[in-house]
């Protein structure tokens, strides 16, 4: 105890930390009293309220500002979408190539393109989002005016949360738009807990405290998952410099088992639901659009879980090959004159991390793909649908990730400043990203 509190202690004593935090603080705040401020001509009483599937994993995204009707009904996510499709652009289309490669004025080219798409998505979503979640007798004035004005406020909102994003990763402890999207998880956490412990009532009060126990131990898992690296040594010659003499010292390129985040899981889960779609529309007397309709509907049937496992493994290796490239890594260590030992510089080094990587990957996707379906195991089990999304899948992933990021940069602060850091063993101290990569 006297550890934490001296911890806490040297965080605030720090001057630029604490206005940091405080910043932070206080845009999540915004970011929250926003989730709440209902969309002008809705009834909030005849709204929907929370529902399971694709939209009830958005609105844990949200923190319930999606099922609010809120003028952050949208949040972030267009933006998500935006940049994921620059992302892959960069790796197909010449252009963006180039683009990535200009250094800054390319990286603010692309960002212009990103909020321009993004005001595109936010509309395209914005339309299908009143007409799917806003009941015609919660409007109350005439629909046109409705549907414009929404339209026109959403997209603000979903401006107004990048702006928030960047200022968090400005002016605050970084991290911005991944720091939005993890406050809204966190904030549905609370009541989970208590819907689930008001379902089991006083009697279930040991299996409330077996779930809790249960759930440690799976975040202690993706813990590990998030942070396990593949350290490849490598090596650089000495270099003679005006009488001193540079390098000849040892260094590693850390390469994670999960390199690809929880992106796989977004992949694939967005993908999950047009087999349904497909079935409704295909024709509705059909035995077998019935029998596809009613499996891939049901989260926690074997066949869903099964394909969903599958086609995250399969997105795990897609998106490592175009995010870690490693002819790109041979040749920066080439020219900065390092090899690794035993391997010959060039291609036979690019060949040799490619294998490192294809070898880590495949296990790193086959748990991946176990934490993503961990939480229809925990229905499967009894948990409660609002407590279980916490025990895997994207929320789980995306709150270690951000934690552990922040967490980082808090300890860097502490160390720069001469403090002792946050622990005195393990991998926030003696992190990856202590590790050069050539």
């Amino acid at each position: 105890m006297k550890k934490f509190i001296s911890t806490v202690r040297n965080i605030f004593s720090i001057e630029d930390l604490r206005i940091r935090i405080l910043n932070t603080l206080g845009f999540l705040i915004v970011f929250r009293l926003g989730s709440f401020i209902v969309l002008p001509g809705v009834d909030p009483s005849k709204l929907l309220g929370p529902s399971d599937g694709i939209f009830g994993l958005i609105d844990t995204f949200l923190g319930g500002a999606f099922s609010n009707a809120s003028i952050f009904g949208l949040g972030i996510m267009p933006y998500i979408s935006a940049s994921i499709v620059l992302q892959l652009l960069t790796v197909g289309v010449p252009y963006f190539q180039k683009l990535q490669k200009e250094g800054e004025s390319g990286r603010k080219r692309i960002n212009q393109i990103t909020r321009i798409l993004t005001i595109l998505i936010t509309i395209a979503q914005g339309i299908g989002y009143v007409s799917a979640t806003i009941p015609n007798e919660a409007i109350m004035v005439s629909k046109p005016l409705f549907m414009f004005s929404s339209l026109v406020l959403l997209s603000a909102g979903t401006m107004f949360c990048m702006w928030l994003g960047e200022k968090i990763t400005e002016k605050g402890i970084g991290n911005g738009i991944s720091m939005l999207i993890m406050i809204g998880i966190i904030s549905r956490f609370p009541g989970a807990i208590i819907a689930e412990g008001l379902s089991r009532g006083s009697a279930g009060l040991l299996l409330l405290i077996i779930e809790a126990a249960v759930l440690f131990f799976v975040v202690v898992g993706v813990v590990a998952l998030t942070e396990a690296t593949r350290r490849i040594p490598v090596q650089y010659a000495k270099q003679v410099v005006g009488g001193k003499v540079y390098g000849g010292q040892r260094q590693y390129i850390p390469i994670k088992v999960n390199a690809s985040g929880v992106m796989p899981i977004i992949f694939a889960q967005s993908l999950m639901f047009l087999p349904a779609l497909i079935a409704q529309i295909w024709s509705e007397d059909s035995d077998v659009a019935n029998y596809i309709g009613s499996t891939f509907s049901d989260f926690t049937s074997w066949q869903y879980n099964l394909v969903f496992a599958v086609m995250i493994i399969l997105f795990t290796f897609f998106y490592t090959a175009i995010t870690v490239n490693p002819e790109q890594i041979a040749e920066d260590m080439k020219r900065n004159g390092g090899f690794v030992p035993g391997i010959k510089p060039g291609a036979p080094t690019s060949e040799f991390i490619d294998n490192i990587i294809s070898r880590i990957t495949l296990p790193g996707s086959i748990l991946l793909a176990l934490v993503a379906i961990l939480p229809a195991f925990a229905m499967m089990a009894g948990v409660g649908v609002e407590f279980a999304q916490f025990y895997g899948g994207t929320s789980l992933l995306i709150m270690v990730g951000v934690i552990m990021d922040t967490l980082r940069q808090i300890e860097s602060y502490l160390l720069m400043r001469h403090y002792e850091g946050m622990m005195k063993s393990g991998n926030i101290k003696n992190n990856p990203s202590n590790y050069a990569v050539a």
